[in-house]
């Protein structure tokens, strides 16, 4: 019989595999593709966020309707014990102006590979779990199909988004025919379409700096990219939850004066120069931000109106990219679904961890921080539960 077997090799799931062996128990660590970790590769190309600097409170508060949940085990394994298992793995980290931490070499492949040579498990490559037969879990291997009966289990599946870097909620049936309540998979970090003029195609590729973007209660200052089929980018993933759930977005595309002064600078003798001239040495208004306000303002108005425009510029969009092109998911196993040690109710001695809970954050080190601890208290507790309910038998 395995002793303890985990599912999935991302950042979760090798949490978990090493926090299982730590305790003493001797882990098969089961992953479908070709080697651990894809999808935290590919996230670190453009420069690896573990986590972000800033009070804790705060913190979790990033989390909405899941923090009361995540909270103890962000209290244990949060921002600060990140940055200290990162540190141990030989990775000298910085600390951005936003307040997000990075390695200073900036790939996810060196932390990678550190944390695999520590690791004591037994990785299996290219096995893929197919589910269950009677209390087995059923795998397509290299060798042929095995079942595997462990005495304990923690999946680590990931959730929706980048099937093709294994995260494909085929999963999500398989639980549901078990009992376990799944909520509803939903793209989250996404882009969102929109259905750009003719005069917008020199800006795709373009980034839009320095505009304050707002959606429902949802303020945030940052940057985005304008795209040929939409927006996209960091700017656009804080306010996509809010997106999502149908709130207007709007542009503030001089977020450092206020109506009044805009309206002010505004009211200054035009003389000949073209509208375009005009913005651009009154406000500074060039570039893309000028681009987004010929498109969604024309006819522009004048005075006090065009203040008012500049200010909360309406963006329409076409809905949000498809789940699978999403750099995360809402949806998964339901909080109800398990109890407080993340042992799903239905299926004693079966734990659950990272992004197929049904949690949902922003990017900035909020998603792989909770990935981490997630799986490390998934690990801790299933490394006890058979050892204790013997020790209660």
């Amino acid at each position: 019989m395995t002793d303890a077997l985990v599912i999935g090799a991302g950042p979760a799931g090798l949490m978990a595999a090493e926090t299982l062996a730590r305790a003493g128990r001797q882990v098969l660590l089961a992953e479908g593709k070709p080697s651990a970790g894809r999808k935290f590769l590919m996230a670190g190309k453009s420069g690896l966020n573990l986590t972000r600097m800033e009070p804790l409170p705060r913190f979790k508060a990033a989390y909405h309707e899941a923090e009361p949940w995540l909270a103890p085990m962000l209290d244990v394994f949060g921002p600060k014990q990140v940055q200290g298992w990162a540190s141990a793995l030989g990775q000298q980290l910085f600390t951005g102006s936003t307040g997000r931490v990075f390695p200073v070499v900036m790939k996810a492949s060196p932390l990678l590979r550190s944390w695999m040579e520590r690791m004591e498990v037994d990785l299996r490559r290219r096995w893929h779990w197919q589910g269950w037969r009677g209390t087995g879990f059923v795998f397509d291997t290299p060798e042929g199909q095995k079942v595997l009966h462990p005495k304990v289990t923690v999946l680590a599946l990931g959730g929706a988004s980048w099937a093709r870097l294994g995260s494909d909620g085929a999963w999500a049936p398989w639980l549901a025919g078990k009992g376990v309540k799944i909520a509803p998979f939903a793209p989250a970090n996404m882009g969102f379409d929109m259905d750009w003029s003719a005069h917008m195609a020199p800006h795709f590729g373009m980034p839009v700096k320095n505009v304050a973007l707002k959606a429902g209660d949802q303020l945030h200052r940052g940057e985005f990219v304008i795209s040929e089929r939409g927006l996209e980018g960091g700017g656009i993933y804080a306010v996509s939850r809010a997106l999502r759930q149908g709130a207007a977005l709007t542009l503030d595309l001089v977020p450092d004066l206020s109506t009044e002064e805009v309206a002010a600078r505004l009211s200054r003798p035009k003389g000949k120069q073209s509208l375009a001239n005009f913005l651009r040495k009154a406000l500074r208004l060039t570039g893309t931000r000028l681009a987004l306000l010929q498109e969604f303002g024309r006819p522009l108005p004048d005075g006090v109106a065009l203040a008012a425009l500049i200010k909360a510029l309406p963006v329409p969009h076409q809905g949000p990219r498809p789940t699978n092109e999403a750099i995360s998911t809402a949806g998964g196993v339901a909080r109800s679904a398990l109890d407080e040690t993340l042992m799903l109710r239905a299926l004693p001695g079966v734990f659950c961890a990272g992004e197929m809970l049904d949690w949902e954050a922003p990017t900035g080190g909020y998603l792989l921080t909770a990935c981490l601890s997630t799986g490390r208290w998934a690990g801790q507790h299933a490394a006890n539960w058979d050892r204790g309910a013997a020790s209660a038998g």
